[in-house]
């Protein structure tokens, strides 16, 4: 049998359905950000998904307004939309290549350090913002509890379209309408929250002996073993913060505190096995790596972020920014400002362009960093 969903938001009536659009896309509009106007009402955030969508859900088993997740992978610069399908798992729907993020790899830390957060993260219908200056945009909820017991500070961090970012994850404006489509499906559907996990890059056994010598990798360390409980379950994991750290799946009888002691806690046995079986064979696969000699990723200065591989072919292709340029992914603006060449040697792939000036924007509202 198929995934079982309200009643009451599964088989709403045409005038039902409207009443329900509306009401989420007025919850919508007061999250997020602060309105210095009047809302758009351009119709942008109830775009319908495509035919071509829709044949794909079906092909994959899955239902329009079925649970959705989100991953990010920074230095990858790729962006996955995993969807539950009728077993009751996450499967990977579909992987989008992100057009800009800025900053560098590791969290954010401070207000204007126009760092992009990293985390996990709970967005729900209020984080939907249908009047971005940027197409749409999806509030990462950056400060999360971990954040915030790590006096980390920062407000307005958003995945949204235009490919232009500051401390954000920027997608083309049709990537993000599609995106925040099934987004909107899953709330009609009865979920209440999606989680998004934001990750610096895939967490591989190659990628953590590679970046072993980061300031950050303790941090990327227990960011992994997030990663790993969804790996081995195709599940959602809970999240809790305690000891100002995560602890994911922890079944407790006494609530999390996130600066305070953890208390008495278990994992499930069938989840707690699964991830120390993978654990210790990515271990095993980083030592051997590294005593292999694998090289260190450098750190890099003179460049802010990166854009996917595809973007950055598409931009060199047409002599740099300046131009409005069509992809299969989707448009990049004539405005966008690729990275810059890196001063040190990089494992990432950045172009050297002149920086364009920015286009002038209408202020619906101010998205900050």
């Amino acid at each position: 049998m198929g995934v079982r969903y309200p009643l009451t938001l599964r088989s709403r009536s045409p005038a039902l359905a409207l009443l329900t659009a509306t009401m989420v896309a007025a919850a919508m509009a007061l999250g997020g950000c602060t309105f210095t106007g009047p809302p758009a009402g351009n119709g942008r955030d109830m775009q319908p998904l495509s035919e071509r969508m829709l044949a794909e859900l079906a092909a994959k088993d899955m239902e329009k307004e079925s649970p959705i997740l989100v991953r990010i992978f920074k230095e990858e610069a790729e962006l996955e939309v995993w969807k539950q399908d009728k077993s009751g798992r996450f499967a990977l729907l579909r992987t989008y290549p992100i057009c800009r993020w800025s900053g560098q790899l590791g969290p954010k830390i401070k207000q204007g350090d126009r760092q992009a957060p990293e985390g996990f993260y709970t967005i729900t219908p209020g984080l939907m913002n249908p009047n971005s200056n940027y197409y749409l945009a999806i509030n990462t909820g950056f400060p999360n509890a971990y954040d915030r017991a790590n006096g980390r500070t920062g407000a307005l961090l958003m995945i949204h379209g235009d490919c232009s970012s500051s401390g954000c994850y920027a997608m083309t404006d049709e990537q993000i309408a599609e995106i925040y489509a099934l987004a909107r499906e899953s709330f009609f559907g009865g979920q209440k929250s999606f989680q998004l996990q934001a990750s610096p890059f895939r967490m591989t056994p190659l990628n953590m002996a590679r970046h072993r010598n980061s300031p950050h990798f303790e941090f990327w360390k227990m960011l992994k073993q997030g990663n790993d409980h969804f790996e081995v379950t195709h599940l959602e994991p809970q999240v809790n913060v305690c000891e100002n750290r995560y602890v994911f799946n922890a079944l407790s009888l006494t609530q999390f505190s996130a600066t305070e002691r953890c208390p008495a806690y278990k994992v499930p046995e069938y989840i707690a096995a699964a991830v120390r079986d993978k654990q210790r064979r990515d271990d095993i696969q980083i030592a051997e790596l590294i005593s292999r000699g694998t090289p260190i990723a450098q750190a890099t200065t003179g460049i802010d972020g990166g854009m996917n591989l595809t973007f950055l072919a598409a931009v060199k292709s047409h002599g740099g920014p300046g131009a409005t340029i069509r992809t299969a992914s989707g448009t990049i603006p004539a405005h966008v400002n690729p990275p810059a060449e890196p001063t040190q040697a990089s494992t990432g792939s950045f172009l050297n362009f002149p920086k364009p000036v920015p286009a002038p924007r209408s202020s619906v509202y101010a998205d900050a960093n």
